[in-house]
């Protein structure tokens, strides 16, 4: 493997939650020296404590900065660190790109050219310090967004620290960021919560029949909502306008239905699996087909990790696993996603080793 030059100087981290204490874990990992900072002086202290950096000292001069913070704040923050470090590349790791750099330019703030925006496909439903991980970026796709005006030098400075936290580097516009995140991110987060909303309140007797159909839709719905609040205004543009698409579609589909043109729905479930099969595959390569095997484990201590050993033992790689628990009885059912090819032999091989599966 190609070894990835570190900045040429320490790094400053402006916000201790889960993105900025992620970066911090994953520079230390190649020894770089990080330095945080954050307006919740107990959020350093405790990404300090996970080992993502230390506490900024008070001549600080780094030669990058990083700016970890809510959407509404990056414009300001970003302009900060442009005027107190006038030796520094800035990048920020928002989700929005054109609003922060509408905002700079409009204050003709300076140093412009120091600052390369960029964002990295990667988070969690968790929020805070204690949910970062050095790992959290690994294999992951991090736009780089710069502007016109944007320094060569900089803009290989930030694609150098997306590779150096683990991360594949996609270089694109501020405007075609947005719209792509909106498509990828944003609008699926908006169709999560509305079907997510259609559960609150339900009777109990409807969510006892709860799979692992409706988990996987609303996963994402349990989002900090004053964050995605403020990401939605961010992009509000691209985000209205496939909202848009999304309430042609509905409209067709509720025709279809009311009039019984079961053409019409055809169409719209085929266009739904077409969309699935556009999704990358690992690595960012095309989609493999895959097979579902599934495994029940009983409810005891030890079980899941015995399964996954006998799958190991077995040589079939497992591309993603699902749990969904029975509420009937003391045992959950473990959905094991193989390359197609592979799903018979670790079917096979599992239930020689007195596991229950069906496919």
């Amino acid at each position: 493997m190609t070894a990835v030059a570190g900045p040429a100087g320490p790094v400053l981290v402006v916000g201790s939650g889960l993105l900025g204490t992620s970066i911090g874990l994953a520079l230390r990992r190649h020894d770089v020296t990080v330095w945080l900072a954050d307006v919740a002086s107990e959020h350093v202290r405790t990404a300090s404590g996970l080992g993502a950096g230390v506490p900024v000292p008070a001549d600080a001069s780094p030669a990058l900065v990083v700016v970890a913070v809510p959407p509404d704040l990056l414009g300001p923050e970003v302009a900060r660190a442009l005027e107190e470090h006038p030796e520094a590349v800035v990048t920020d790791v928002g989700s929005v790109k054109t609003a922060p750099l509408a905002e700079l330019r409009e204050k003709r703030v300076a140093g412009l050219a120091r600052y390369v925006g960029s964002h990295p496909m990667a988070g969690s439903e968790r929020s805070g310090p204690l949910a970062g991980s050095a790992s959290l970026f690994d294999g992951r796709p991090w736009a780089i967004a710069p502007h016109p005006g944007a320094d060569p030098a900089a803009v290989a400075a930030v694609t150098a620290l997306a590779e150096l936290c683990g991360a594949t580097p996609v270089r694109m516009t501020p405007e075609e960021h947005d719209l792509a995140v909106a498509r990828t991110s944003h609008l699926p987060h908006l169709m999560s919560v509305l079907a997510a909303g259609r559960l609150a309140g339900a009777p109990a007797e409807h969510l006892a029949l709860s799979g692992q159909g409706v988990r996987d839709v609303t996963r994402i719905a349990a989002g900090d909502p004053g964050l995605w609040q403020q990401i939605v205004s961010g992009n509000a543009a691209a985000v209205l306008r496939l909202l848009g698409e999304v309430r042609g579609d509905l409209d067709a589909l509720i025709s279809a239905i009311e009039r019984d043109e079961r053409d019409g729905v055809v169409d719209l479930l085929d266009r739904g699996v077409r969309g699935t099969l556009a999704i990358p595959g690992k690595h960012g390569g095309p989609p493999r087909p895959t097979e579902s095997v599934f495994v029940a484990v009983p409810d005891h201590p030890g079980e899941l990790a015995r399964l996954f050993a006998d799958a190991g033992e077995i040589g079939v790689n497992i591309e993603d696993v699902h749990i969904d628990h029975d509420p009937g009885r003391p045992v959950g059912l473990v959905e094991l996603v193989v390359e197609e090819s592979r799903a018979e032999l670790l079917a096979d091989s599992l239930e020689s080793r007195n596991w229950v599966t069906h496919r």
